[in-house]
């Protein structure tokens, strides 16, 4: 296989399934030694390809230089108008505002064809009912969240008792009705769900929980599942 091949092969595996991948299961792939896989690396890194991550720890392609901008197929297309306009119904004020602006950028930069097949779309999507509105800056939460930096905040449960919460935010959950925040609750030790209209007087901590955010995370969608499952089981007995 010629150095070319080998490095277009790398790149498709770096492209699909889960990330990260380590150079073991990146060697096993192209049927090379490991230490190939490094210089590969850097010799995709030197082209312009962005990837995170070092050995022992496993490699994630970022930013893929070879790709060409907004190159969709029509049916992306409708997904990411789709996507989109939801983000403009349900997404907080600075989601809604980031959703818009996706959509002009994509207007103006499309070919001429697509441009008009995204003006008029056939999927659309509209919420009558808007989630309650958020009493705290859910931007500043979302990055506290993406920093894996601990928050404090005052929480008012379903019956008006207050409480104070420090909490590792780990994702945030758009619904019908509200939007809720999974969070490691300090006070609970356990997983906890925060909904954003009941959350005031929040404050960033300098408390990192980095880099556990996306175990974390696993966990508790994990145990919703088995709950959910576990629920089923029950109803269909």
């Amino acid at each position: 296989m010629s150095r070319t091949a080998r490095l277009f092969q790398l790149m498709q595996a770096l492209r699909s399934g889960p990330s990260p991948k380590t150079s073991a299961q990146l060697a096993q792939d192209l049927g090379v030694s490991p230490r190939t896989v490094h210089r590969d690396i850097d010799a995709l890194r030197g082209l312009g390809a962005v990837i995170d991550g070092e050995a022992g720890f496993g490699f994630t392609l970022i930013e893929d230089a070879t790709l060409p901008p907004l190159g969709f197929t029509d049916d992306e297309l409708e997904a990411l108008v789709l996507g989109l306009r939801e983000v403009q119904s349900i997404g907080d004020p600075g989601l809604s505002e980031a959703a818009s602006a996706v959509l002009r950028k994509l207007q103006g930069r499309l070919p001429q064809r697509q441009s008009h097949r995204l003006s008029h779309a056939v999927l659309t999507a509209t919420r009558f009912d808007r989630p309650e509105k958020p009493t705290i800056d859910v931007a500043v939460l979302r990055q506290a969240t993406w920093d894996e930096r601990a928050v404090e905040f005052a929480y008012s449960d379903a019956k008006g008792q207050e409480t104070h919460r420090r909490v590792n935010p780990l994702s945030i959950v758009y619904m019908d009705r509200s939007s809720i925040l999974i969070g490691w609750c300090h006070l609970r030790q356990d997983f906890r769900f925060f909904r954003l209209d009941r959350m005031q007087k929040m404050s960033v901590l300098d408390q990192s929980f980095r880099p556990n955010r996306v175990p974390l995370l696993r966990e508790a969608l994990a145990r919703i599942r088995a709950e959910r499952e576990a629920k089923d089981r029950e109803g269909a007995v």
